[in-house]
């Protein structure tokens, strides 16, 4: 199986995730995550499948109160 730069990318922003929170990435740097978390297939593992789901709601959940933040 072939690494693509969209798996780099993921993986990239998983580690910061990983280590230091949702916080620390961008609006833009998040919206780029759910894209990618969204497009990878974890289907073959229910326990990935469940874990993905939930980092996608708290993924959305820190677009929200970003940019409920960028409004005045």
């Amino acid at each position: 199986m072939e690494i693509t730069g969209d798996d780099r990318r993921r993986i990239e922003l998983l580690e910061i995730v990983s280590k230091k929170g949702l916080k620390l990435l961008t609006l833009s740097d998040l919206k780029e995550l759910l894209l990618l978390v969204e497009k990878k297939d974890y289907s073959h593992s229910k326990k990935a499948q469940k874990s993905k789901m939930r980092l996608l709601a708290q993924i959305n959940a820190a677009i929200y109160d970003a940019e409920e933040k960028r409004r005045p």
